[in-house]
């Protein structure tokens, strides 16, 4: 239930991560106090209405009402924290005019995402081919990582997929069937992470709904450049020819042909992703979101 909880007891401002019951608490608790409201948008939960339903029509009349649901709760907020531009055209288009949207990106922690040696991490999963070419993240059919899969089937590298989901045994599968060099690593620890994306030569993210995609971010700030779809908010966050290279929205060869760019230009991406990683620390975020904070007070003291 949307309940406060009792230690929350002096607060100056409310920060909501999500739509539903923590958030909905939240709300009530900006409200009852008088306080400012601010809510981050995350993911769009219209795009999980398939986990609901499989019936075509009652998944439209969920991402309806979900949509509508979403526009009600973020129209409540003093101000709208969008972790990509993308995301912000995206709001702009569903809730009230008059709510100030941020554009402010999940910094990531550099301190732990750096480049380290895989070498122990790569014995461990016996991963011995080169070139690997990988992905971890939640095994969601939004993800699209058919994709993925289909691109690897003729190329040359050994395919890493890290992570779990509902759509793990579909992907297994047609791994099977179009007889992909793959190795699927399931849940991994998150001290792992950095190891696994070292020992990546290209890090491929087929997901056309980001809003922002931090997998990504955490990649290139191992050094590891990305190759990921031209949609969503992964449009911005891999600059082309400098931390990656993007590809159309189901063009499967295209993502094959951007990966093999990737390899070809390999050294240079993984320095340049190195380069970049100053404008990914999670300190520059912050820092960014105090201000955010003092102006939000201010405006509504002042209101």
């Amino acid at each position: 239930m949307p309940q406060i909880p009792a230690v929350a007891t002096t607060v100056d401002i409310v920060h909501s991560h999500t739509p539903f019951s923590v958030g909905l608490g939240g709300l009530r608790l900006a409200r009852r106090r008088e306080i400012p409201f601010v809510a981050s948008y995350h993911t769009p939960t219209s795009e999980y209405a398939d986990y609901v339903t499989t019936n075509e029509h009652t998944s439209r009349l969920v991402r309806s009402l979900a949509t509508q649901y979403e526009s009600w709760f973020l129209s409540h907020a003093d101000a709208i924290i969008c972790p990509s531009y993308e995301a912000r055209r995206r709001l702009q288009r569903e809730i009230d005019p008059s709510v100030p949207l941020h554009v402010l990106s999940n910094g990531i922690d550099t301190t732990f995402f750096r480049p380290v040696c895989p070498t122990e991490f790569c014995e461990s999963y016996d991963l011995t081919d080169r070139p690997l070419i990988g992905y971890t993240g939640r095994h969601g059919y939004e993800k699209n990582l058919q994709t993925l899969i289909r691109a690897a089937a003729s190329m040359d590298g050994h395919l890493v997929i890290g992570g779990d989901g509902p759509a793990r045994e579909n992907l297994e599968s047609l791994a099977e069937r179009l007889n992909v060099d793959v190795t699927f690593l399931g849940f991994l620890p998150r001290e792992e992470l950095p190891a696994f994306y070292s020992a990546l030569d290209t890090f491929v993210f087929p997901s056309p709904v980001e809003t922002q995609g931090l997998v990504a971010l955490e990649s290139i700030a191992c050094g590891t450049p990305v190759v990921a779809v031209d949609a969503g908010a992964l449009s911005e966050t891999i600059t082309d020819g400098e931390t990656g290279y993007h590809y159309p929205h189901g063009n499967i060869e295209a993502c094959r042909q951007a990966v093999y760019r990737a390899l070809e230009n390999s050294q240079r991406l993984k320095t340049q992703c190195i380069e970049s990683r100053s404008s990914l620390s999670v300190n520059r975020v912050l820092s960014d979101l105090a201000d955010i904070y003092r102006h939000i007070c201010s405006y509504t003291d002042s209101d």
